[in-house]
């Protein structure tokens, strides 16, 4: 799901988007586990002739969904019920040979694109890449559409094991994970380049790092480690128990599919859930760090989005509404080293680069292009002499004219 969002200032209906990010993940998790509720699946799964993604060699003719999610990655389980006849009969063929196997997780990353929905046969989206289908008439479909096909999938997938812990539902591993490895030559980057580093902020993106780095007034482009290296690597006790209550919470989720329990799941994560999990004593300065604002933050975020994101209503007015810098008028914003968008108020820091220059601007300057769209080749066009400079100018040379041969033989 990407999220369009005018660019302020312009003249122009110009749009950039906001990319899935850790809370877009969880919500699409959400999204999943609602719909699936109670619906049996049947058949292989099909994947678009167009996609370059592995095939998902699963058939079954009874199976369910389940959706979980870590950072950046959404899992879906695919798990046959629980009857003899069913289960003898899900089979994945594997160079030539049929296997029979149980379950199955797909793991899944949205690139810069990439959502689930849930539509009947006949409104299948566009841009589906790989279809679920329900065991009724007439059928539904579980859709992953990526309409920029940056994202992708891995049958019989597991968590990238050179991401971090995740924020949002992993704090305590993840804040260790941060604090206990300052000596990584990562932290010697601008700190809203780090916060892209997936190996220790798994599920930040652009725009939770704008809206991190804002609320602090952390300048961009100061170095990571001189950021972090003051934090505590504990928690107080009271703010232990409250992330532990959190963690406790997801690993109940996990466990649920992890076993691979009959009675289906629910939708795991309610707003009271939520509103605790984002209460870690805010009112208590010494307890809001760069860190802990990784936690709240895409929390809040989740929060605005209820009991799941919803493609087909594609609403984000509030999330636009809770924003205070990523793409809001008044706010600066250059390119960082690696090419992305950073916003921000006030002084970039010591690090920012060399002559950086606003992407905003460029967007609202129009040129004229020539360029030819045709495919054929571009014509170079010919220059007259009134418009060359005098030192490029070719005097013309007259050509003497050679005598030609009479023809016949020489005597």
């Amino acid at each position: 799901m990407s999220i369009p969002l005018a660019v302020p200032g312009s003249s122009t209906q110009n749009h950039i988007t906001a990319m899935p990010e850790g809370p877009e993940l969880h919500l699409a998790s959400l999204f999943v586990n609602r719909m699936c509720e109670g619906v049996v699946f049947t058949g292989p799964v099909k994947k678009s002739e167009v996609s370059k993604n592995p095939e998902v060699s699963f058939s079954c003719p009874a199976y369910t969904i389940v959706a979980t999610s870590r950072g950046k990655e959404v899992r879906l389980t695919l798990t046959p019920q629980k009857s003899d006849s069913s289960l003898g009969r899900c089979r994945r063929v594997k160079a030539g040979q049929t296997i029979q196997i149980g379950t199955m997780d797909i793991v899944f990353r949205f690139g810069m694109s990439g959502f689930f929905r849930f539509t009947t046969e006949a409104e299948l989206p566009k841009h589906s890449h790989l279809r679920f289908y329900t065991n009724e008439k007439p059928r539904r479909v579980l859709s992953f559409v990526d309409t920029r096909r940056f994202g992708s999938w891995q049958p019989n997938g597991t968590w990238q094991p050179n991401r971090g812990p995740c924020i949002m539902f992993e704090y305590l591993s993840f804040r260790e994970n941060v604090l206990s490895h300052m000596s990584d030559r990562a932290f010697d980057r601008p700190i809203c380049e780090a916060l892209l580093n997936q190996k220790y902020f798994n599920g930040v993106g652009n725009y939770l790092r704008a809206e991190i780095l804002f609320r602090l007034n952390i300048a961009p482009f100061v170095k990571a480690r001189t950021v972090l290296e003051g934090l505590q690597t504990h928690l107080s006790d009271e703010d232990r128990k409250s992330v532990v209550k959190v963690e406790v919470t997801d690993t109940e989720v996990t466990d649920k599919v992890t076993d691979k329990v009959k009675e289906e799941v629910k939708e795991e994560v309610t707003d009271r859930e939520i509103s605790d999990r984002a209460a870690v004593k805010e009112d208590e300065s010494e307890t809001i760090d760069l860190l802990s604002l990784c936690h709240t933050v895409p929390l809040e975020v989740i929060k605005l989005g209820g009991k799941g994101y919803d493609p087909e209503k594609m609403d984000y007015t509030g999330f636009k509404s809770w924003l205070q810098c990523y793409c809001v008028d008044g706010m600066k914003s250059i390119r960082d080293h690696n090419g992305r968008t950073m916003w921000f108020k006030g002084d970039p820091g010591p690090m920012a680069p060399k002559d950086a220059k606003s992407p905003k601007a460029k967007m609202t300057v129009k040129k004229e292009d020539d360029r030819d769209y045709t495919g054929g080749k571009k014509v170079k066009k010919a220059r007259s002499e009134s418009t060359m400079k005098p030192k490029y100018r070719k005097e013309t040379v007259q050509k003497k004219e050679v005598p030609q041969r009479r023809a016949g033989r020489r005597k």
